[in-house]
């Protein structure tokens, strides 16, 4: 277990209009929890991980949560900035060519635009590396419990993550790996991490709605 790194894989930055979180401080909220590495997950955008990744290149892998024209995937060892709307297909393609990792977002949640369709989420599958199995901010128990469902029946890796918005959220959900390096190395552990999980409350999502309304104003 000691050899084992604990990666926070889904998080955000000021970079995403819904968060608030400078760099600096998602850095230094992972140095304080003992995280190893921190996937930084922008919402369409690398700039934030960049930033993040500058203060600490140890520490930080660029990643990116790109909405598609089915749902949003979910990126790390992103090289070059992925732009909104294209369809699944087309974004992954341009990640296969950038040899990143390639995982879902929340595959079966209901409540949010960036959920699937089954049918969409069946015709990426043999194409991803994984899809995430427990995000901390699914609203209800039901929609992580069928992606997990799902990964089994369809022998796909998973991911978790915390999908934070805020500081204090950071570390709510986290998987254990053995040392890895790069893309690859990751593809190559990824089937034996162990899962963190933490469930985020509702009231959690309230610091999104105040950093989409103070970007406003």
């Amino acid at each position: 277990m000691a050899d084992m790194l604990r990666l926070e894989f889904h998080c955000h930055t000021n970079a995403s209009k819904d968060s608030m979180t400078q760099p600096r401080e998602l850095v230094e909220v992972c140095r304080r929890k003992g995280i190893d590495r921190v996937v930084v997950t922008d919402h369409n955008t690398i700039a934030g991980a960049r930033a993040a990744q500058k203060l600490d290149p140890e520490l930080v892998i660029v990643g990116e949560e790109i909405f598609t024209t089915k749902g949003e995937i979910l990126a790390a060892f992103v090289t070059e900035e992925i732009p909104a709307g294209l369809t699944p297909h087309e974004t992954i393609r341009r990640l296969k060519e950038q040899g990143a990792f390639i995982s879902v977002s929340h595959p079966f949640d209901e409540l949010r635009p960036g959920g699937w369709a089954e049918e969409d989420l069946l015709e990426i599958v043999p194409h991803v590396d994984a899809i995430e199995v427990y995000n901390s901010r699914c609203m209800y128990p039901r929609f992580n419990r069928a992606a997990k469902q799902f990964a089994e029946e369809h022998n796909i890796a998973g991911t978790v993550g915390s999908d934070a918005h805020a500081a204090f959220e950071v570390g709510r959900s986290l998987m254990r790996l053995d040392q890895f390096e790069g893309p690859e190395g990751m593809r190559k552990v990824i089937r034996n991490a162990q899962f963190e999980t933490r469930w985020s409350p509702p009231w959690f999502h309230l610091a999104s709605r105040f950093a989409v309304i103070r970007k406003r104003v």
